[in-house]
């Protein structure tokens, strides 16, 4: 995955990465049950720094059940999703699948914080899934 765009549903927050993703999966977890108001988010890690945003992004720090400080940014005006941090990987930064114009660029290979997953959110069984975060 390269050559990556997108925006937020009101289009006033979007952005280019040009870097190739280091990873792509879904994330089970608690926090992101919450977030997406549904079982998981769609995430994509590419290098610190190659993300371009164009508008403003509010912020929304917490942490982590693993105890890292999560960072993560949205549209002030529509709420929606773009854009995490986490301190336990400084080196990345992570993409909301859901918020690409070409929604296929996204190739999930992980699952991850499977452990929290409910029984209704159906993942690949291909995939692999992890308790928690594996080191990438």
């Amino acid at each position: 995955m390269s050559n990556l765009s997108g925006a937020c549903l009101c289009g006033a927050v979007s952005y280019t990465c040009e870097s190739e993703a280091i990873m792509a999966g879904h994330c089970q977890c608690t926090d992101c049950q919450k977030i997406s108001g549904a079982g998981h988010i769609a995430n994509i890690a590419v290098h610190k720094g190659s993300i371009r945003i164009s508008g403003r992004l509010m912020f929304h720090e917490k942490r982590a059940e693993s105890g890292n400080l999560v960072k993560r940014g949205f549209c002030p005006s529509c709420g929606c999703h773009i854009y995490a941090e986490n301190s336990g990987m400084p080196q990345l930064e992570f993409l909301r699948a859901g918020s690409l114009h070409n929604l296929e660029q996204f190739s999930p290979s992980m699952v991850v914080y499977a452990g929290s997953g409910a029984s209704w959110d159906y993942m690949d069984p291909k995939l692999p899934k992890f308790e928690k975060m594996p080191e990438l």
